[in-house]
């Protein structure tokens, strides 16, 4: 089989610009996927559901991810990356349009499993074309540029979207969103620089990407590890509201503190990664479940419950640095794995609200989601532990091999 050669993104004298702009993309798609669990209430009381049915349409979100990232990596290999991005946000931003007509219930879990399906594959192709504009060296700076639009998300997209709903209705947020996601594709068009061909690209070359061990283990660490956040954040309007008896004021500030602690994350995720990404992902992961474990002693008050969430923010940082180890171990088939990240992360927004909801909806308060995020951190810990082991298998065959060739 012929190896699979990848010709570099066209560079440009102002990556920075560029970093931005797929950024905004990002945060479009970004505020989107948690302005949703804000909005969880407002729909789930309109259209005739309780709070944990009303979790489903999160779930169905997470899942159309999770279909999504890996056709279209796939099946776009062979595309022009520019005009892919400009394709897959045009299709989310009238996802979200919609939405916002959605007549039932079961019609806005369908649309939002629609809406869902560019999410992986439009983050997994603008690392890609973000890394070929830098030096390698800069790579972990320039994939945390287009991930700060996702973290930038959760601090200012969703507690705007959150103030919108409440004095528009939640259709108005997924309206807005709509129209950004549009404004997004727009940019693209006239900042990111023709993209180069990319010289043997195949589905099947892409595919390879699932034969490596590696690959899978650091898409569970994901999958489950980053479970833990969004177990807590999808109920978190609604434990604000119903256990801190905070005001309407509180909540988007208190969702805007959650950002910020995402955001500071992301930003440390490269400068914590100059010994690896693993080591870091470790680290980090600690920091979830000691985070996610002092949550549910916080909620009496909104003060706490602001240091909980900005504490447990944090392990947003997680996003970059596994994009990091996916890009060192896939191989040639980038696109798929650093889709397939999203992908792992999205199976994590369906897993920690679902279990979240269970918890709650058996009697253990809303508090409890907090006791289910930190053994979701710490089953993504031990998926980091078996992870660091294969690695160091894979190494003493790699010596044995060599040496039996001396």
């Amino acid at each position: 089989m012929t190896k699979t050669i990848r010709v570099p993104s066209a560079a440009t004298k102002q990556p920075g610009l560029a970093h931005a702009v797929l950024a905004l993309g990002g945060f479009a798609i970004g505020t989107t996927e948690f302005a949703t669990m804000s909005f969880l209430p407002a729909f789930a009381s309109e259209l005739g559901v309780d709070a944990p049915t009303g979790g489903y349409v999160v779930s169905a979100y997470a899942l159309g991810v999770v279909v999504g990232a890996p056709l279209l990596a796939v099946f776009g290999a062979r595309l022009n990356r520019r005009l892919l991005l400009i394709f897959l946000l045009t299709w989310f931003g009238l996802g979200n349009c919609l939405s916002a007509m959605a007549s039932s219930f079961d019609a806005l879990v369908a649309l939002r499993f629609i809406t869902a399906i560019p999410h992986g594959a439009y983050f997994g192709i603008a690392v890609l074309v973000a890394a070929g504009m830098v030096q390698e060296v800069r790579r972990g700076v320039a994939i945390g540029r287009v991930l700060l639009g996702l973290t930038l998300a959760t601090m200012i997209g969703a507690p705007v979207a959150n103030v919108i709903s409440q004095w528009l209705g939640w259709r108005w947020g997924f309206g807005a969103l709509g129209l950004l996601s549009c404004m997004a594709a727009a940019l693209i068009l006239f900042v990111i620089p023709i993209q180069e061909r990319i010289v043997g690209a195949s589905a099947l070359g892409e595919l390879e990407a699932l034969r490596r061990p590696q690959v899978w283990l650091s898409l569970g660490i994901g999958a489950i590890g980053f479970g833990g956040l969004f177990a807590v954040y999808t109920y978190l309007t609604s434990t604000l509201e119903l256990v801190t008896k905070s005001s309407a004021v509180a909540t988007p500030v208190v969702l805007a503190v959650f950002g910020a602690g995402m955001t500071c994350g992301n930003l440390a995720a490269p400068y914590l990664a100059k010994r690896g990404p693993m080591p870091a992902a470790g680290v980090l992961l600690a920091w979830s479940a000691f985070a996610l474990a002092l949550y549910p002693l916080t909620v009496d008050h909104v003060w706490s419950v602001g240091v909980a969430v900005f504490a447990i923010g944090w392990g947003g940082g997680l996003g970059t640095l596994l994009q990091m180890r996916l890009m060192d171990v896939a191989g040639d088939a980038q696109g798929l794995a650093a889709s397939l990240n999203h992908a792992a992360f999205n199976v994590a927004n369906a897993l920690g609200p679902y279990l979240g909801g269970l918890a709650i909806a058996a009697g253990y308060g809303w508090a409890s989601t907090g006791w289910v995020g930190c053994g979701l951190a710490l089953g993504g810990l031990a998926m980091w532990r078996l992870a660091l082991a294969n690695d160091h298998r894979a190494a003493q065959l790699g010596c044995a091999n060599l040496t039996k060739k001396a």
